[in-house]
């Protein structure tokens, strides 16, 4: 009973820093150390997804040209940390932006974020769900204060009623430490891209 409430406890607290902004040197994500003692740290970090899905209807034409001319990137509604600010653009809405805003850093299931001395190791982690599968990924990406990228990954889904294909561009704009609410629409000083041909 004692390690299943040990364990508890530290999936209770791995939550809560993953929700706070709040990360463990050296390891992942409010994961306890080798000695079961807590080295934690705040890390600032300032996120920005920015995701466009759409159908086959959108695939070629001018349907495709508009798709293919919507931002990457916004400004920020507000300028703190930690901060997640998600815009969603879906061909159901005429690609209209949806906002909505998080105090906190990105969930653990899909940026992986490790605190080194003074800079933060960045991986963006993809999606179970979608296709392709990517057995060969860029390495992660080491951010002292003050910097960013931008990751760009895409996916296919299966829609589950209808077995139609459904597609998704997903760009991560991430910064570690305090940032300028329009740095994501700046020229990126590092781009990953993980973009792959979706038929």
């Amino acid at each position: 009973m004692a390690g299943g409430s040990a364990l508890g406890q530290a999936a209770l607290r791995a939550r809560v820093a993953d929700r706070e902004g709040w990360f463990s040197e050296g390891s992942g994500i409010g994961l306890p150390g080798d000695q079961g003692a807590w080295s934690i740290h705040r890390v600032d970090i300032v996120a920005q997804w920015v995701r466009v899905s759409w159908t086959k209807q959108s695939r070629g034409g001018h349907h495709a040209a508009r798709r293919n001319a919507l931002p990457m990137a916004f400004a920020l509604p507000e300028n703190r940390v930690p901060l997640t600010h998600e815009v969603t653009m879906h061909e159901r809405d005429e690609f209209q932006p949806r906002a909505s805003l998080r105090v906190g850093a990105p969930s653990c299931d899909a940026v992986q974020l490790r605190y080194a001395e003074d800079r933060v190791r960045v991986e963006l982690i993809p999606t179970a769900w979608g296709m392709p599968r990517r057995h060969r990924r860029p390495p992660a990406v080491r951010l002292a204060r003050g910097q960013w990228v931008r990751w760009q990954i895409n996916y296919r889904f299966t829609s589950h009623c209808t077995g139609d294909w459904l597609y998704r561009l997903d760009t991560l704009n991430i910064a570690h430490g305090r940032v300028p609410v329009e740095i994501f629409l700046t020229e990126p000083p590092q781009t990953i891209d993980e973009l792959a041909y979706l038929r």
